[in-house]
């Protein structure tokens, strides 16, 4: 029996070290050799001399907690309580855990099975014959012979696809707090917005005073002051749309801190206590494919599909399994495990396939074929990150540029209705100079404020589209 035993451990050693594993081991795909994400460089405009300025820090790391440039307290709380609560991030990281999990089912096909095996049978020949009683267990132990590598592949693949549902809760996690920012930023807007209206309906009604004055005084007509309250109660529609911009964005924040819009009050955001962050982060094209969770989760799928292809090529090879037990037997329960009883049994099979249709082969040309799509689907990702990079870098030149215009028509727009109005006063101008005038400057306000949004949500997209911190660049990319 121990000669036996050790025969069959020595046989399962020297298979499991002449064992290699099928199909073609898995290397990621080089890094692009481009060095911009544009044709031409992109180095952020001037905003004007009241504004404040951005520059790029190209290689600079991106922070961890990102969020936390704005310096607004109130925001990172925020994002801590949506971290902390989000049913997304929740759902991810138990998706994450199953994955995990998979692995380890997967590694344990590459240890011997021990198992115990116990019965009880009953019999009789004949109606007339007495019953006999039988009594048996004992331990089994089998060992699937991993020798061409299907079980290490099958664990390589399940380990990539743990890989991918890690990279997706980095992404949801990026996602989860770009999107908070993004709301938070979206109510400052719609406060700001709502603030530039307020001031639009300050300057109607010191038009309709203006008017009724002038009108007692003789001067102005009758039809200027309806035209003028006209135009007052024209510009006070414009304020219901941006109070429910502002209840949405309300409501879109307590869903992505978890809460209820009955149950949670989003802070009152204001852009006075949001700081545009002034230096950059800038990934190179090098780098970025190997931070960004999108990409890696593409990468982590081509690795899958890649040991995929081992696993098929592996069922194409004979499978050997060991197996060994020891069985104690008896009619009776009293000499069950007496020493003559025990019967022991050493086997070892070989299951080769000869004939399935070309099913296994087509299975691995599948395979191969899948692995073929998952890399043009890797190189789709890896184009629309570096698209989307190029976009947000273009979005914010022109966000400088288009906010100092907006500034600049600001103040000439201001100061010309102030013009206006004292023209009128004074019997100098008509009344529809003045309209025209609070109309320039309506726009101008409301245009600033957006422009000013605009900014700071394409800076939350820059962070973003730089992959948020989560992981590093390496020290060495060009």
């Amino acid at each position: 029996m121990n000669s036996l035993c050790k025969a069959a451990c020595t046989s399962v050693t020297a298979f499991a070290l002449a064992a290699c594993a099928a199909g073609p081991d898995f290397k990621p795909p080089a890094p692009p050799a481009q060095a911009a994400y544009t044709s031409r460089p992109v180095a952020l405009a001037a905003a004007g001399a009241a504004e404040p300025q951005q520059r790029l820090a190209v290689g600079a790391p991106v922070a961890a907690e990102w969020w936390r440039q704005f310096h607004a307290p109130l925001l990172d709380e925020t994002v801590a309580l949506a971290l902390a609560d989000s049913p997304t991030l929740l759902e991810a990281r138990a998706t994450l855990a199953a994955a995990r999990e998979s692995v380890r089912v997967a590694q344990g096909a590459l240890y011997p099975a021990l198992d115990l095996g116990a019965e009880v049978s009953r019999s009789r020949q004949s109606a007339s014959a007495k019953h006999v009683d039988f009594y048996s267990i004992g331990p089994l132990v089998s060992y699937n012979v991993d020798v061409f590598g299907g079980t290490r592949r099958l664990i390589e693949q399940r380990g990539a696809l743990a890989d991918v549902q890690r990279e997706q809760l980095a992404a949801a996690r990026l996602s989860l707090t770009g999107n908070v920012v993004a709301q938070a930023i979206g109510i400052a807007a719609a406060r700001a917005q709502t603030a530039a209206v307020d001031a639009v309906l300050d300057a109607d009604r010191h038009n309709v005073e203006l008017v009724r004055l002038s009108v007692r005084a003789g001067i102005g007509a009758s039809g200027d002051l309806l035209t003028a309250q006209a135009q007052l109660a024209g510009d006070e529609a414009l304020l219901a749309p941006l109070r429910q911009q502002l209840a949405a964005a309300n409501d879109a924040l307590a869903l992505l801190v978890g809460r209820s819009a009955g149950t949670w009050q989003a802070p009152q955001f204001d852009f006075a206590a949001l700081a545009l962050p002034r230096d950059l982060p800038l990934v190179v094209p090098s780098a970025l494919v190997q931070v960004r969770p999108d990409i890696r989760a593409a990468a982590a799928e081509l690795h899958a599909a890649s040991a995929a292809i081992g696993i098929a090529t592996a069922d194409l090879y004979p499978q050997i399994a060991l197996s060994a037990s020891w069985t104690q037997q008896s009619a009776t329960m009293g000499t069950l495990f007496d020493g003559p009883n025990g019967l022991w049994a050493v086997a070892a099979s070989l299951t080769a396939p000869l004939f399935h249709g070309a099913a296994l082969i087509a299975q691995r040309r599948a395979a191969i074929d899948a692995f073929d799509a998952d890399l043009a689907a890797y190189r789709q990702t890896v184009l629309a990150a570096f698209n989307q990079v190029a976009d947000v870098l273009q979005a914010l030149d022109h966000d400088a540029e288009l906010l100092g215009a907006q500034r600049r028509a600001l103040d000439a727009a201001t100061a010309s209705l102030r013009l206006a109005q004292d023209s009128y006063a004074a019997g100098a101008g008509s009344f529809l100079q003045v309209l025209a005038a609070q109309r320039i400057y309506q726009q101008a306000r409301l245009g600033y404020s957006r422009a000013m949004a605009q900014r700071y949500l394409d800076t939350v997209q820059l962070y973003a589209a730089m992959g948020g911190g989560g992981v590093q660049p390496p020290q060495n990319s060009e």
